[in-house]
C-alpha cells in the first residue's frame, strides 16, 4: 500500500517516535511506500510532500518535534478544500492516510473520512484532553518538565519569602496543571474545570505564611478562568479553527494576590518549553506503540478510527466519538487538590 502521513495542530514531543514506528513497520512487515505531507493539512492542500524510507525515519525515534512541520490549518475553512485534498491525494496515488493530530487535526480527518477518504487517526494533544483515549503521548514529557521547574521556582521563592505563580499549558482542560502542581508540592492549583476564588486562594497563602511558610507556590492552567469569568488572551486574533491565544493568567494573577495579601508575587509562563525538546522514555514508547497499532488499522482496513490507550491496552474508537467533546480533569482528580489544602 501506498500510504500517508502528517503530523498538525501543535508540535508534541513524540511525533517523531509515530513516525518512526508507522514507517519502520509498514515497510519491513507490510512492504508499504510512504509519502509525508508537510505543515499539516497545508501540505495536502498545497501537495507538498517527501518520501519516508527508512533511511529517512533513521534516528528520529528521540527527536522532538516533528520531521514532517505542523500548522494549525482547517481544510473546512477553506473554498472546496475537501475536494482539493481529494485530488492530492488522488494525485499521490494515496491508498490511506493517517493523521498525528488533536481533535481540530481529527475533524479533518473525519470530514475526510465522510467523503470517501480511507483515514485512521493518531491522538495527540499535549493538554491530554482528547476524549475516549487514557494518555496521549507529550504529556508526561510536558509534566516533567512543568515539574522540574516548579521544584526550581520552590527554593528560589523561599529565599526571597515570594509567592510565584507558575502558568503551565491547558486551554480546556487542567491536566498539567493537575499533575505538575501536585507532583511540585504547590501550594495552589488552579484548572479551567474550577472557577478561580481568588479570596481562597489567598487564605491559602496567608495560612501557608503563618503556619511557618514565608512563600507560596501557585501553578495555574493558561485556560484556567479569571475572577469575573474570563481567559487571559493575548492579543484579538484567533486561528482558523477559531482559537484565541491565551497567555497572561499568571501575570494578572500575580498582581491581584500582590494587592489583596501585601507579598511581593511575581509570575513565570513556562509556554513553549513544555512541548520542545526529547520526549521522556514513557511518550517514546507510547508513541511507538500508537504508531504500530495505527499502520495495523491501516490494513485491517479499519478506516475513519482513532488509536486510544484504554488502561494499559491499545484499542481503537471511531474519531467521531473521539472529536466528540474534550476529556477535562472529573471531580475524583479534583478531590485530590482538595485533600492536599488546608481547611481555611
Amino acid at each position: 500500500m501506498r500510504v500517508g502521513l502528517l503530523t498538525g495542530g501543535g508540535d508534541c514531543p513524540g511525533l517523531n517516535a509515530v513516525i518512526h514506528a508507522v514507517v519502520k513497520k509498514g515497510i519491513l512487515h507490510y512492504g508499504d511506500e510512504f509519502v509525508g505531507f508537510t505543515e499539516g493539512w497545508r501540505g495536502v492542500l498545497d501537495n507538498t510532500t517527501i518520501r519516508l524510507t527508512l533511511e529517512a525515519i533513521d534516528g528520529i525515534l528521540d527527536q522532538g518535534g516533528t520531521i514532517l512541520r505542523t500548522s494549525r490549518t482547517n481544510v473546512r475553512k477553506v473554498e472546496g478544500g475537501i475536494e482539493k485534498c481529494i485530488a492530492t491525494l488522488k494525485a499521490n496515488k494515496i491508498d490511506a492516510l493517517i493523521a498525528l493530530g488533536g481533535d481540530d487535526t481529527q475533524s479533518v480527518t473525519n470530514a475526510l473520512v465522510q467523503a470517501g477518504v480511507p483515514g485512521v487517526g493518531v491522538p495527540k494533544t499535549i493538554d491530554n484532553d482528547l476524549y475516549g483515549t487514557d494518555a496521549c503521548f507529550g504529556f508526561d514529557t510536558a509534566v516533567s518538565i512543568a515539574t522540574e521547574a516548579i521544584d526550581r521556582l520552590h527554593t528560589t521563592a523561599e529565599a526571597h519569602n515570594r509567592v510565584i505563580v507558575c502558568e503551565v499549558m491547558g486551554r480546556d482542560a487542567g491536566w498539567i496543571a493537575l499533575t505538575s502542581g501536585v507532583a511540585g508540592g504547590a501550594h495552589v492549583v488552579l484548572v479551567p474545570e474550577k472557577p478561580i476564588d481568588i479570596d481562597h486562594v489567598c487564605k491559602l497563602l496567608k495560612y501557608n505564611h503563618d503556619h511557618g511558610k514565608k512563600y507560596g507556590i501557585v501553578v495555574v492552567a493558561e485556560g484556567a478562568k479569571l475572577p469575573g469569568g474570563g481567559q487571559a488572551i493575548q492579543g484579538s486574533k484567533v486561528d482558523s479553527f477559531g482559537h484565541a491565544r491565551l497567555s497572561g493568567i499568571g501575570q494578572a494573577l500575580a498582581e491581584l494576590i500582590e494587592e489583596k495579601t501585601g507579598y511581593e508575587t511575581r509570575s513565570v509562563n513556562l509556554g513553549h518549553t513544555q512541548r520542545g525538546g526529547t520526549p521522556t522514555a514513557y511518550d517514546r514508547m507510547l508513541a511507538t506503540r500508537y504508531g504500530l497499532a495505527a499502520i495495523d488499522l491501516v490494513h485491517q482496513g479499519k478506516f475513519g478510527r482513532m488509536v486510544v490507550l484504554r488502561g494499559t491496552e491499545i484499542g481503537d474508537i471511531p474519531i467521531a466519538e473521539a472529536i466528540s467533546k474534550n476529556r477535562t480533569v472529573t471531580d475524583n482528580f479534583l478531590a485530590i487538590l482538595d485533600g492536599l489544602e488546608p481547611k481555611v
